[in-house]
């Protein structure tokens, strides 16, 4: 099979490029550029990395997120229909459905973004679905909560550094529930995907099973042979000492600690229906395997 994978130098791209080197695989580099013309011929699966993803230090422009995650997937996927390519994989988010879940997550939810990140991911969905699909042919919206995986640098190898120096986690008595997604279930999902007739549509990713924060604190204090320093300081004063903080400009406050404690909980059900399989490392196997390359 050949394919063409957009994104490939990112901590996904650079995972899924070894996990699928049976197939013969283009890597194409793009950016968005207007009325561009990108020609997809002889290949027979496009899977689409590349986009921009959400600005934590809010430095971005909020037409870079369109341009990078609508308009270029906007192009990318009127290729594909013009191509003899037969599957189009396309990487959105869960952000594009929601940035907070009261109970969990399903692709049945009416999607309500609120960042220009989640609104663009969004936009280029609802593009791809309201296109006329030609026999033979089919798309995947796939919607992952975090990825995590050895090699990634994001906020798992953040907290591995606060739990690392012995620092006590203060936050032990808030009750929250996060999804995540190893990146190996990520790579056999796209796989099976791409060897199977599975319905178009779209489908959550994420593991079988979410953790509270202190259960993660608690992994991680275990992977470094350390007891785990979990503090139950009541809620009210916490969130009291947040909006101080917030006022002083401290490290801590409201919406950092809402970061921290808030649920996300995330149902697979759809895609392991579709697929009819397990999804193949289990939620605490995957986020060890994560943790432990963080002392390499």
């Amino acid at each position: 099979m050949k394919l063409t994978i957009t994104g490939t130098s990112g901590f996904t791209g650079q995972n899924l490029i070894p996990y699928l080197a049976e197939y013969e695989i283009y890597k194409l580099s793009l950016r968005y550029v207007p009325n561009q013309e990108i020609y997809l011929n002889d290949k027979e699966a496009i899977i689409h990395l590349a986009g921009k993803a959400h600005d934590l230090k809010n430095a971005s422009q909020p037409q870079d997120y369109y341009n990078a995650n609508f308009e270029l997937t906007k192009q990318l996927y009127d290729a594909f229909l013009k191509s003899d390519a037969r599957k189009f994989i396309y990487i959105s988010s869960v952000k594009a459905a929601a940035d907070s879940v009261n109970d969990i997550l399903t692709e049945e939810i009416k999607p309500d973004p609120q960042t220009h990140y989640g609104k663009s991911k969004l936009m280029a969905e609802e593009y791809i679905k309201s296109q006329p699909l030609p026999e033979g042919k089919s798309y995947y919206i796939l919607r992952p909560c975090m990825i995590h995986g050895p090699g990634n640098k994001g906020n798992l190898n953040l907290l591995y550094k606060f739990v690392s120096k012995g620092i006590p986690y203060p936050l032990a008595a808030f009750e929250n529930k996060r999804s995540f997604l190893s990146i190996e279930n990520f790579c056999f999902v796209i796989k099976e995907l791409l060897e199977r007739e599975i319905p178009s549509g779209v489908y959550n990713l994420a593991d079988d099973k979410s953790l509270a924060t202190k259960e993660l604190v608690a992994e991680i204090a275990l992977s470094l042979n350390l007891k785990p320093r979990l503090w139950s300081v009541p809620v009210t004063l916490i969130k009291v000492l947040a909006q101080i903080g917030g006022v002083l400009r401290l490290p801590l406050n409201s919406e950092r600690l809402n970061k921290l404690t808030e649920s996300y909980v995330v149902s697979n059900n759809k895609i392991k229906n579709a697929l009819g399989k397990e999804l193949p490392v289990s939620a605490r196997e995957g986020l060890r395997k994560t943790i432990l390359s963080f002392k390499q």
